[in-house]
């Protein structure tokens, strides 16, 4: 019995040294070819802090550094766009943009969508818009990544700046790398609602160019849903002019 028990013993320790160099072999593998995925110290990837307006149009999430897995990164486009909740609200959409999805005709009508929260005013002055509508039908996954129309999974109620402002820089900025290199995107747009909210706080985006290891797209930024000098009630979508001191 007790040379049955030292030989378990020793297995046991024998298992745990394969564990420990295995471990070690990957984190030096990600280390040296995912550098952008791995976790960085002391910083929070939670987007619930990032809502309060910053004064700027987007900030940082998690270092800027995107949070999908190993098994989310592929190298063949696709795009997928999450169900509505219960409240009629969009979830998360994510795509892997790639040349062979961009559109190649131009945007049709989108005039019927009215996602959550669509309470629409014009702010003549204040915004910068002709018309000087308040509101925009924002694309979670920009129309010119993948073509997508009026698909109701893929809008949420965005103010002129959110949309201008905050999410077209990125998108962009992953278009005309995607038309340069011909390499793919993995792409990930999440609304954020506070409580039962119909118009959402912001969108958290995320982007990591694939066949590369994010050398040429790697980013996680919240941008806010917010219009300077309009007050915006979350709950509704409400809107009034910010009164001036």
């Amino acid at each position: 019995m007790a040379r049955k028990k030292k030989k378990k013993t020793k297995l046991t320790a024998h298992y745990k040294k394969i564990m420990a160099l295995l471990s070690l072999i990957c984190a030096v593998y990600f280390s040296v070819y995912y550098p952008e995925l791995l976790p960085e110290a002391n910083v929070s990837n939670s987007v619930s802090e990032e809502t309060d307006f910053s004064g700027e149009a987007s900030v940082e999430v998690n270092g800027n550094k995107p949070t999908f897995t190993e098994d989310e990164i592929v190298d063949q486009s696709f795009e997928k766009y999450g169900e509505q909740d219960s409240l009629g609200r969009c979830t998360t959409a994510v795509a892997c943009v790639g040349q062979d999805i961009m559109p190649t005709e131009k945007r049709e009508s989108i005039a019927r969508i009215k996602p959550t929260g669509w309470k629409q005013n014009k702010y003549p002055g204040v915004v910068r818009s002709k018309p000087p509508y308040l509101y925009n039908r924002c694309h979670l996954i920009g129309f010119q990544l993948t073509g997508e129309n009026d698909n109701d999974k893929n809008f949420v109620t965005g103010t002129r700046y959110l949309n201008v402002d905050g999410m077209l820089p990125y998108e962009n900025m992953v278009a005309s790398y995607v038309k340069e290199s011909g390499n793919h995107v993995m792409y990930r747009v999440t609304p954020v609602f506070e409580g039962d909210n119909l118009l959402c706080s912001g969108v958290n985006i995320e982007a990591l160019s694939v066949e590369d290891g994010g050398a040429g797209i790697c980013f996680n930024v919240f941008c806010y849903n917010v219009q300077p000098g309009v007050v915006l009630n979350y709950a509704d979508g409400s809107n009034w002019l910010e009164e001036q001191t």
